[in-house]
Order: C-alpha cells, then sequence, then structure tokens
C-alpha cells in the first residue's frame, strides 16, 4: 500500500464510542451531528449495565475488554462515552493504547466552569464517578475558586435503561437526590454521567430556568473534532453509525429513537472477550 492509500484508508477508519448501555448514545448523537463524515462504532455493555456500582478494578477491565472489541473493528480514536469509565480506566487506557482516547469528564467541566456566573457548581452522576471526585479535579485545576456540590444518584441509569423518562416515579427520585444541589445554590448542574440527558426535561422541571444544565456530549464532540486532526475523514462522504450490544435490551432502539432521533438500523450483539492488557497492543 502507498503513502497516499494508507493515509485515505487510516482517515476511513471508525471512531470507537463506548458506554456501559444507551447513554452514550448522547455522545455518539452529537459527534453525528458535528462529524457527519466520520463512521462511528458504538458498544453498549448492556450486560454488565450500570459500571456505577463496581469497583475501580472492574471498570478499568470491563473498559479494556470494550476498548479491545473497538481496536478489532479497526477504530482510529477511542471515546470513552461514560463518566464512570473515563473517572477510573483512561489513565490506564493512555498508557496502552497507540491510538487517541479522550473521555467525557474534561469538557464537561470546562463547559461548566464557562457557564457558572455565581461559582457554585453542582456535579451529579453514579457512585464511582462522585467517590472518584474526577469531576472536582478537573473543575478546580480550571478554577480553585469554584466551589462544589456533588451528589451520587445511583437509581438514574437502571430507570433510563427501562425508558422511564417521563414517569413520576422518575421525578419523585431527581426530587430525592437534587433537594442538596438546591439548597446550595449553585447555578450550574453537571450532568456527570452520559445517561442523564435523557433525563433534560424532567430535571429542568424540578430546578427550574435558574440552573444551567450541563452535559459533556457537545463538549466532547467539539475535543474529538480537534483531535482528529489529520485523521478526519474526508469530508464528502457520509458516515454511518453502526451499534453493539454486549446484551439484547429492549427498551434500547425505544429510547435511543425517541429521546436521541437517532436511526439506529440493526442492532449488533457481540460478545464481551476476557480480554487483558496485552490485547491492546
Amino acid at each position: 500500500m502507498t503513502p497516499s492509500a494508507a493515509k485515505r484508508a487510516a482517515r476511513a477508519r471508525p471512531i470507537g464510542v463506548f458506554d456501559s448501555g444507551i447513554g452514550g448514545l448522547t455522545v455518539a448523537a452529537a459527534l453525528r451531528d458535528l462529524l457527519p463524515a466520520e463512521d462511528i462504532f458504538y458498544i453498549g455493555d448492556t450486560a454488565r449495565v450500570p459500571y456505577g456500582g463496581k469497583s475501580a478494578q472492574t471498570i478499568e477491565r470491563y473498559s479494556i475488554e470494550i476498548t479491545a472489541l473497538l481496536l478489532a473493528e479497526q477504530a482510529k480514536l477511542i471515546v470513552v462515552a461514560c463518566n464512570t469509565a473515563s473517572a477510573l480506566a483512561i489513565p490506564r487506557l493512555e498508557e496502552l493504547l497507540k491510538v487517541p482516547v479522550i473521555g467525557v469528564i474534561v469538557p464537561g467541566a470546562r463547559a461548566a466552569v464557562a457557564a457558572t456566573r455565581n461559582g457554585r457548581i453542582g456535579v451529579i452522576g453514579t457512585r464511582a464517578t462522585i467517590q472518584s471526585r474526577a469531576y472536582e479535579r478537573a473543575i478546580h485545576a480550571l478554577d480553585a475558586g469554584v466551589d462544589i456540590t456533588s451528589q451520587p444518584c445511583p437509581m438514574l441509569v437502571p430507570l433510563i435503561e427501562e425508558g422511564w423518562l417521563e414517569d413520576a416515579v422518575t421525578d419523585q427520585v431527581i426530587r430525592r437526590y437534587l433537594e442538596k444541589i438546591v439548597k446550595a445554590d449553585v447555578d450550574t448542574l453537571v450532568l456527570g454521567c452520559t445517561h442523564y440527558p435523557l433525563l433534560r426535561e424532567p430535571l429542568k422541571k424540578f430546578l427550574g430556568p435558574k440552573i444551567t444544565l450541563v452535559d459533556s456530549a457537545a463538549n466532547c464532540a467539539a475535543a474529538v473534532k480537534k483531535l482528529l486532526g489529520p485523521l478526519a475523514a474526508p469530508r464528502n462522504r457520509v458516515g454511518r453509525l453502526r451499534v453493539a450490544l454486549t446484551d439484547s435490551s429492549s427498551s434500547f432502539l425505544r429510547v435511543a429513537e425517541e429521546a436521541l432521533g437517532l436511526q439506529v438500523g440493526d442492532v449488533e450483539l457481540i460478545p464481551v472477550r476476557n480480554a487483558g492488557a496485552a490485547s491492546l497492543q
């Protein structure tokens, strides 16, 4: 293969995206909007969702295994569209991978610092994300004077995966979790899980118009565009979205299509292989 042909082949390779379930499709949708020429291969690890209650070692192992599946599809860049995995697995992935890797936490932190007016930011996420304090470190690296109030919300992901986006039970759970956030007088709330933007409307209904919601999907997509550089696909091509799950999900298509407006098409089932770090070399 000539150097020019090799370059064209590299640019045509897909962007690999993964999450523990359907939430990372918010990132995939943002990538589709911003980078329509790119092929995207998305894996939702529905066999093991949610990641938020797992140990750091388990989350790191899961992330390595799913990344190996993406690399088997010749992914040119890995997007960790999961806040929990971004918080706990990216340092190890950066050590192992020969392709670029990006998560959602730093782009989300930048957007939150830019949005706040009173210097008080709330962060909600899974237990693992909140306990990692990854958002606190990322936000304080940008502005050490920001006051941060964090709240784990472990029940939200199962409700979203079930498709209960407009439901009285979901409203009650939101109220129970976010009362602390409201009392802290924050003016900006980071949706520290890529599932949570699917609850944007019920969250806005409870919080009111004075609190700005920040999700990292669009910000992550912008960071991916910058990171791609010479690996970007030619603008005159039309990219496609492929979606694979590690286990079947009856609500997956309905939630993706109704909430995100994505035409997912046929969803592939792909078994998780017990991949070690050596499989990423």
